[in-house]
């Protein structure tokens, strides 16, 4: 039997707050019941269909989601929210371990490994729960005796006669494979979910799971350093069985740390009473002045005490679980029983990483929080005409920072900060905004509390510049305002799209990541084939790849990145009506025949190339931005080459036929043009040699969500 009293909290499913059935493991290395997964995927898509409703709200799935058929959770399960009927996007599960939205792949959860290491512990915990509730024979005639044994192979139990009369000697059944009385049957071998007719015998060491020889030789583990299982299993095995004989070694200083926890949770009880006492004189003797202050400084001291108590009792909990036979290091001693390496190496790795966060702890113990209340003394020294801004003792609140550099613009204003002394922070801050309008004299700022420290602003004028300020809020007082940083806000409406690798994409000089968000080209043998045309006084010819939607009327903005170490991209828009001469021009655009800067001023160059090429494209560079030569262009080659952004925005306005090029990080317009509109227009893109362009991610709110975690 298996001392195991002491790991409930390791076997809890974070969704429904029960024990695990039947657990997935997520790419972030978290377990969800089967169950909750689906109908998690289903709130999901349903928060966006609703627009974000109660829905969403994934804390108790099984009692808040509405029931729906097995068809549709089975849709959401494979495929995900789609972005639209043409373009399916993968499946997007918000993980309520680490409150991140996991991407699961095309699969889904069909995906998904079954965590039989957590299931057989689970169902040890439940026998070891019920004790004297024995598991039954499942062939007895009424009544059934009680099962001294269960087939692995059959997954049913039966009694000494009834396992005769199914197995009888001399048939295949009688070579089946038997354990003792259990509800839990998982399979002897580990299939692969990708290709269920293949067993598992490799570990991805990149994605940190099980992968059978086909995902390695053509599937998505091709690329990625790969071990055997029997090499994985011993090293796993070897690093967690050493951390947990060293946590069990340091059970004394364990002990200790818990009772000291113990100490520090009574201290922090005792002095917040006499904090709430001080505070109760100081009030006093301006009492009517003061009344509104007064109940402000309780509930501060209130929700001090609060958190302060429950990081203690969390950090007590936490140590509590390193004791033997306890939380985590019972939860691992359980693991560590695991025979067969497939089902140890899926789970012992991201424990292992628990196991080491642990050890790390016991060397820095540090208590979560304060047990003294000194900032909560009410200053009453102050003559009577400050009493209005009434705040209490504080060593400092500094002067919170706009961070510039994780500040950006885009679909929406995502405004981050930080507090460059992190000596003192803030419990809560106010973000204030304005829209700068040029000759009005006053300015009304709109503020919206945050208590993370960046926040999404949405709804903002486009086109505009606008102003934005913070300061932070501790308890009663509060800091000064932030230095004002002003952002402009695109020259359009974003659009959003991703790259197409259906029409003319050269998967053999191309690579897309699986988002299509990202392409870069491969300067490899293919490229050094083609080279030999510069025997003949030709270039190799540059790889176009456009996006997935096109643009037929309006304005719209979209912005990407360059790679530094980019030689050669051209960027701007294609028409559909010359798609098809965009990959099949027998003109070499690179080619020294058909440049279009011949060093001749004549202007002859320009009409010729103007006349030649299909689409309006740009040139970027070894770090520059190179203007095109056009009779409005400067004369002088130096002036038309610019240093290339960071972040580079496309501007269409098809209504005016115009095109500009925007440097993204401040929407500084570089280059603007006359472009035919007459079709559909593609965001269209080329490049040549070693080269890579990444789409610029949509803001959404759940970037300031989950900042601090």
């Amino acid at each position: 039997k298996v001392a195991i009293k002491g790991i409930e909290r390791e076997l809890i499913c974070p969704a429904c707050k029960e024990l695990f059935t039947h657990p997935l493991i997520l790419p972030c290395q978290h377990n969800v019941c089967h169950k909750c997964v689906k109908e998690i995927l289903f709130a999901f898509e349903d928060s966006f269909t609703d627009g974000g409703s109660e829905s969403s709200n994934q804390s108790s799935p099984r009692t808040k989601i509405p029931s729906a058929s097995m068809d549709r959770i089975d849709r959401i399960s494979r495929t995900g929210r789609k972005r639209n009927s043409l373009t399916p996007r993968s499946s997007l599960f918000p993980c309520p371990g680490c409150q991140r939205d996991i991407d699961l792949g095309e699969r889904g959860i069909n995906g998904l490994f079954r965590n039989f290491t957590l299931e057989t512990i689970v169902e040890r915990y439940r026998q070891a729960a019920r004790a004297a509730v024995a598991i039954m024979c499942d062939f007895c005639k009424p009544p059934p005796q009680e099962s001294t044994k269960s087939c692995v192979d059959c997954s049913a139990s039966y009694c000494n006669e009834c396992f005769k009369v199914h197995h009888p000697w001399g048939t295949a059944k009688a070579q089946h494979e038997y354990v003792g009385p259990t509800t839990n049957f998982r399979p002897k071998i580990l299939m692969c979910p990708e290709h269920e007719m293949e067993r598992v015998n490799m570990y991805c060491e990149i994605c940190r799971r099980p992968v059978c020889h086909l995902c390695k030789l053509g599937g998505c583990h091709a690329n990625h350093r790969v071990t055997t299982m029997s090499t994985a299993y011993k090293t796993l095995k070897e690093k967690l069985s050493k951390d947990v004989e060293y946590l069990i070694s340091k059970e004394s200083q364990v002990k200790a740390h818990i009772t000291q926890l113990d100490l520090l949770l009574k201290e922090t009880e005792c002095n917040s009473e006499k904090a709430k006492e001080e505070a109760t004189q100081s009030f006093e003797k301006l009492y009517h002045v003061l009344e509104e202050k007064k109940s402000a400084a309780f509930r501060a001291i209130e929700t001090s005490k609060n958190l302060r108590l429950e990081k203690l009792q969390m950090q007590a909990e936490e140590y509590q679980g390193l004791l033997e036979n306890n939380g985590l290091v019972g939860y691992a001693q359980e693991v560590l029983k695991e025979t067969d390496p497939s089902c140890f190496v899926q789970t012992a790795k991201q424990l292992h990483v628990r196991i080491q966060k642990a050890t790390e702890s016991l060397k820095s113990f540090r208590p979560a929080a304060e047990t003294t209340f000194e900032d909560f003394v009410v200053d009453i020294a102050k003559q009577e005409k400050i009493l209005g801004d009434l705040s209490f003792h504080s060593n400092g609140l500094e002067v919170p920072e706009i961070n510039e550099e994780q500040t950006k613009m885009y679909n929406e204003a995502l405004i981050s900060w930080e507090c460059p002394g992190k000596t003192d922070s803030a419990d809560i801050y106010v973000l204030q905004y304005h829209k700068i309008n040029r000759g009005e004299e006053s300015t009304t700022w709109q503020e919206v509390e945050v208590c993370s420290k960046s926040k999404v602003i949405a709804d903002l004028d486009d086109d505009s510049s606008y102003a934005f300020r913070v300061r932070g809020y501790k308890d009663s007082i509060c800091s000064p305002w932030s230095r004002e940083v002003i952002l402009r806000t695109p020259p359009a409406p974003v659009f959003s799209f991703l790259f197409d690798d259906k029409c003319g994409y050269n998967s053999e000089h191309l690579l897309l990541n699986p988002g299509r968000t990202s392409v870069e080209s491969r300067a490899g043998f293919p490229l050094l084939l083609g080279s030999e045309r510069m025997q003949v006084g030709c270039y190799t010819t540059l790889d176009y790849i456009i996006g997935d939607t096109g643009i037929a009327k309006g304005k719209h903005f979209w912005a990407f990145h360059v790679e530094a170490y980019s030689y050669l991209v051209k960027v701007g828009v294609v028409s559909s009506n010359k798609i098809q001469k965009l990959f099949h021009n027998t003109h070499d655009v690179t080619s020294p025949r058909y440049d279009q800067d011949s060093g001749h001023d004549s202007g002859s160059e320009d009409a010729a190339f103007d006349s030649s090429q299909p689409f309006t494209l740009v040139t970027l560079g070894m770090k520059k931005f190179f203007i095109p030569t056009t009779p409005a262009a400067p004369k002088d080659p130096a002036s038309r080459i610019l240093p290339l952004p960071s972040c580079l925005g496309i501007c269409l306005d098809c209504d005016k036929g115009k095109l500009g090029f925007y440097d993204a990080g401040c929407m500084k317009c570089l280059f603007e043009c006359e472009v035919d509109c007459s079709g559909i227009m593609y965001p269209a893109f080329a490049l040549m040699g070693g080269a890579a362009v990444h789409l610029e991610e949509a803001i959404t709110a759940k970037y300031g969500e989950y900042d601090d975690i």
